[in-house]
């Protein structure tokens, strides 16, 4: 989405010319995950690694490997798939008379460029189905099933699946399943996510050990161990218990705090014969860290040297980042230089919890000492590493620097990611710098990153703080249009309409309107409820009658304050029959739903009521005037 802003250029009172062009023949051999790197610094816990993770370094390796092979298609098809994802005919002939060869190993790796953009990967993968002597393989369902269930497309994964069940059995396997459990775990749909475990025999696939592992896996790490501990204990005879299974219990009464409850796993643990390995130990350790008992933890440390369970970086990576999170630095420092003395190399993940730490503190120079050491011993940072140091300049306002540690991670090989960016965006946007934003927006495109969610509100937060209007419908527009409008961005939603409309441009957010309801979004309730406020708000009350009757077609019934905001609006208009017509529609569908009426009608319907005025006696109220001493002899005394 390569874009210029007249007016937004126009805005700015000083320019500031940075570099941003990427260097040419930078290595990422050497770049850490980030991911994994964050997921350890958030929640202080270590899990074991998964069948799925082994399959997600896997896939990477391959496709550095042949990205040479690959890239520039990908790239290119990507292109036609963002200018022309709205138009079907124009994108089926754009993408036949692209040039591009459809191969095995393309359509996958397209689908992973585009990203949180699950639409654009699903019209390609459509458009894939329907060219001759070509079929799809394993790699390219599994990356479907991922995109469209991050997406919480559930109704799609399923029928994807049932699509595979009657052209190619073969393909299904366990980690298909195990992909879908571990998204419905994460969309806390607790239930969804063990009725998987239930339908897997009708598709030939009859779940073991591992696979209900995966499921208590992603139940603890997604704060859902109350439901994982009850199907623990129900499914005791069904699967036989394991190390991998108390574990994963383990981890997560740790993660909530909960150590009696995660002692009481450890006491289980050990009755079914099993010991307790570093993997577990460092997870109580994180226990105790994130409770703030310090002292248990270290006396925890010595436990593990007296049974022969040495701690590793991991162990003390823990108690770091615990001392860091309390702010006590030296502390921190002092288990910093334990940690070497005990025979333990500290790993970028070590670095990157102490630089956090300084960060917070505000101490940037230290930040940068740690970094100078890790380099100099041969541990490359990462990009999470980088970000830290960034997030403190940002809090300063410093973008220059910011811009100057995205070239010195080219140095080394550190590629930016997704993050990296979208705090040079945002500062940018925070300063008015719209210019340097959109440059570098177009320079994240360009390295072949997808934007999120993130991204995109970013630069719409961004725009409408400086009063660019159109420029931020542009960016929302692309967002609905990538498919990745959902209930948390209905915040970002209301507060560009209210922009749009309090500036007198109706039709602008009409346009924008239309563009999610056209693009297929799933509107709720909220959605359209965010709108139908918006309009009356700003004074136009005939057009939100009109778009909640749109609504009420729709099939979602209106809230009982919309209603009430409606009947006093129509009133005030002397509009009497869409008054009536949208209370006898919302009666309809009350009796449908079997909802009662009585809320409507207590809040809206007594206002279409015209009380008759009562005829006032002239004769009694003067009468009542003089016997109280009457209002105009009374002024006439004061």
């Amino acid at each position: 989405m390569q874009r210029s802003s007249s007016k937004a250029l126009s805005l700015l009172t000083k320019h500031r010319r940075f570099s941003f062009s990427p260097r040419p023949n930078t290595t990422t051999s050497h770049v850490e995950s980030t991911a994994t790197t964050t997921n350890q610094l958030n929640s202080n816990l270590v899990c074991l690694k998964t069948k799925e993770d082994d399959c997600k370094c896997d896939n990477t390796t391959d496709t550095h490997g042949s990205h040479n092979e690959f890239s520039h298609d990908v790239e290119k098809i990507f292109r036609i798939l963002k200018k022309f994802h709205s138009r079907l005919p124009k994108l089926e002939l754009a993408l036949q008379h692209s040039g591009v060869v459809l191969r095995p190993g393309l359509t996958e790796r397209v689908i992973n460029r585009c990203g949180d953009a699950g639409n654009l990967g699903y019209r390609y993968y459509m458009w894939a189905s329907e060219q001759p002597n070509y079929v799809h393989s394993y790699d390219v369902y599994r990356a479907l099933i991922k995109s469209l269930s991050k997406m919480r497309k559930f109704g799609a994964v399923w029928a994807l699946i049932e699509e595979m069940r009657k052209e190619k059995p073969q393909l299904i396997t366990t980690e298909v399943f195990v992909i879908l459990m571990r998204r419905f775990a994460s969309a806390r749909m607790v239930q969804k996510a063990i009725e998987v475990l239930d339908e897997m025999p009708k598709y030939g696939c009859e779940p073991d050990e591992f696979v209900f592992g995966c499921l208590l896996d992603a139940l603890c790490k997604n704060s859902s161990v109350k439901e994982a501990a009850k199907l623990f204990d129900e499914m005791r005879e069904r699967f036989k218990p394991s190390l991998r299974h108390f574990t994963s219990l383990l981890y997560g009464w740790c993660k909530e705090g909960k150590l009696v409850e995660a002692k009481y796993v450890l006491v289980q643990m050990k009755d079914a014969g099993f010991e307790p390995d570093i993997v577990v130990y460092n997870n109580l350790l994180s226990g105790y860290a994130q409770m703030g008992k310090m002292t248990d933890a270290f006396e925890l440390l010595k436990e593990m040297r007296r049974k022969g369970c040495d701690p590793n970086s991991n162990s003390y990576t823990v108690l770091i980042q615990a001392l860091c999170r309390m702010e006590k630095m030296e502390e921190a420092n002092r288990a910093f230089v334990e940690m070497e003395r005990s025979g333990c190399e500290a790993d970028v993940v070590t670095y990157t919890t102490l630089i956090s730490g300084f960060c917070k503190s505000r101490k940037i120079d230290r930040c940068y000492e740690i970094l100078d050491s890790m380099i100099q011993r041969g541990i490359l940072p990462n990009q999470l590493t980088y970000l830290h140091i960034m997030l403190a300049h940002e809090k300063k306002e410093e973008l220059e620097e910011c811009v100057e540690l995205m070239g010195e991670m080219r140095k080394i090989g550190c590629v930016p990611d997704v993050s990296n960016y979208i705090v040079v965006i945002r500062l940018a946007c925070k300063l008015g710098e719209l210019k340097e934003a959109v440059n570098v927006w177009n320079e994240m495109e360009s390295a072949s990153l997808s934007p999120g969610t993130d991204s995109f509100v970013v630069m719409v937060h961004g725009f409408l703080g400086q009063g660019c209007l159109i420029e931020a419908c542009e960016y929302f527009k692309e967002m609905v249009g990538r498919g990745l409008l959902s209930a948390p961005q209905y915040g970002t939603l209301k507060e560009l309409l209210n922009s749009l409309l309090r500036a007198q441009k109706v039709e602008m957010a009409k346009d924008v309107w239309s563009c999610i309801v056209t693009k297929g979004c799933e509107l709720n309730v909220y959605a359209w409820t965010i709108w139908i406020h918006s309009l009356f708000s700003n004074g136009h009350v005939k057009e939100a009658c009109s778009y909640c009757l749109d609504m009420m077609d729709a099939d979602v019934m209106p809230q009982p304050d919309t209603f009430a905001k409606l009947m006093r609006g129509l009133k005030k208009l002397y509009n009497r029959q869409i008054a009536a017509e949208i209370t006898e529609k919302v009666r309809k569908m009350a009796a449908e739903r079997q909802i009662t009426f009585k809320m409507y009608k207590r809040r809206g319907e007594r206002d279409l009521k015209e009380k008759a005025k009562k005829k006032v006696d002239g004769r009694k109220r003067r009468a009542r005037q003089r016997r109280w001493g009457g209002g105009r002899s009374k002024a006439k005394i004061l």
